[in-house]
């Protein structure tokens, strides 16, 4: 019995699986059982952004599973006191708090926004969200994710959830009071189509925030860790939350996940109010501190938005060429969609037959996310593959 056979006989059938089971990474590329070779420009949704099997992350996962791997948040944990102050001296973050997942880390951060809403006024509970998110698969975090397939027939949801339009500040003003504790946003709707948030956007929420005594929260899940070319998405526009939410590439394909604070928001969660048997063990945040290291190193953060602005350079030159399949391109760093004419999962699954992966998302975006370490001569066989697909169309 192959991968694939024991996967459909054992596992819950929650995702439609492509018929590939890749068995090595390295960089950019994914070798499959057959050993055809495939080239990543999707990272694991947005997580291997050091690339696969990255020497320095490896090695560090390496040493740290002959040592030590869990010992329980009973104790102090080295790494994971190292990862939390990388985080906080390169972000607005004063206190973090690890989990294992961008959906146990939103759940958190609602956690975290109905506390501090309660301490203020028993009243203040509400939570404004943003029609087209995604913040993940958890009975909160979907409450307030706003594409209703997510919540189907799963009801009721959490109560004191509202929804505003994203980019439409006045929408927002619409659904705001004193009884709301939080906004959570994300700077790039990833699912959603790959849609960035408006500078005046942010600042618009900031100051709302601000007026009414909530909780400003980025989920920066998917936009973090180098993502968007700046370090978090936040530092592209300016704009600081109180909350910060990240998972995905933090350990490079580890799990892990985290909620990152400042100020009010920074010592709400008191010991009994929070925790999390797996979160912030020896291994994940070994893996996360190199991840950090080597995202940070002198220039690396400049190349990442140079190849982001090649990528969309690239894409809308296949703009020119196929008007009538691509509508436009969106995006920031290495994070770029590209918004399709026709639905676009049977272009994605052509790619991959051709060795190419790339995913489409919000029914016509084809979504690129390759690891930040890809090559302009990566990106341009990646294009190239993806003409020939479009001319047959």
């Amino acid at each position: 019995m192959n991968t694939q056979e024991k996967t459909e006989k054992y596992v819950m059938k929650t995702y439609n699986r492509y018929p590939v089971s890749f068995v090595k990474g390295e960089g950019c590329w994914l070798y499959d059982e057959e050993g055809k070779k495939y080239l990543d420009m999707l990272a694991g949704i947005a997580v291997c952004n050091l690339g696969h099997c990255h020497p320095k992350v490896s090695e560090a996962i390496c040493k740290q599973a002959k040592t030590l791997i869990h010992t329980s948040n009973l104790f102090h944990i080295e790494p994971q006191a190292e990862l939390a102050r990388l985080i906080c001296e390169n972000s607005f973050g004063e206190k973090v708090f690890f989990c294992n997942s961008g959906a146990e880390a939103n759940e958190g951060a609602i956690k975290l926004a109905r506390r501090y809403g309660t301490e203020v006024d028993p009243e203040k509970f509400e939570i404004i969200a943003f029609e087209n998110s995604f913040h993940g698969r958890t009975m909160a975090s979907v409450s307030i994710t706003g594409q209703g397939k997510y919540n189907q027939g799963f009801g009721p949801m959490l109560t004191g959830v509202k929804f505003a339009k994203f980019n439409d500040l006045d929408s927002v003003k619409e659904v705001v009071s004193e009884k709301t504790a939080a906004i959570i946003v994300e700077p790039v709707q990833g699912e959603g189509g790959v849609v960035p948030a408006k500078k005046e956007f942010l600042e618009g929420l900031r100051e709302i925030a601000d007026r009414v005594n909530a909780l400003l929260i980025f989920d920066e899940v998917q936009t973090g860790v180098g993502r968007t070319g700046a370090l978090f998405a936040y530092q592209n526009y300016g704009v600081e939350p109180d909350v910060m939410t990240l998972a995905k590439a933090l350990g490079n394909g580890v799990p892990i996940g985290a909620i990152v604070a400042k100020g009010k928001a920074a010592n709400v969660l008191k010991p009994g109010l929070h925790a999390s048997t797996f979160g912030g063990n020896f291994l994940a945040t070994r893996a996360g501190v190199e991840v950090i290291k080597e995202i940070t190193k002198l220039g690396f953060l400049e190349e990442v938005k140079e190849k982001g602005r090649f990528l969309v350079e690239k894409l809308k030159e296949l703009q020119r060429e196929f008007p009538y399949l691509i509508e436009g391109v969106r995006g920031l760093g290495l994070m770029v969609g590209a918004v399709m004419k026709v639905e676009c999962s049977q272009i994605a699954g052509k790619a991959l037959e051709r060795g190419l992966i790339i995913n489409c998302t919000a029914g016509k975006v084809l979504r690129f996310t390759p690891p930040l370490v890809i090559t302009k001569e990566e990106i341009e066989k990646g294009i190239e593959i993806l003409r020939d697909i479009l001319r047959e169309l």
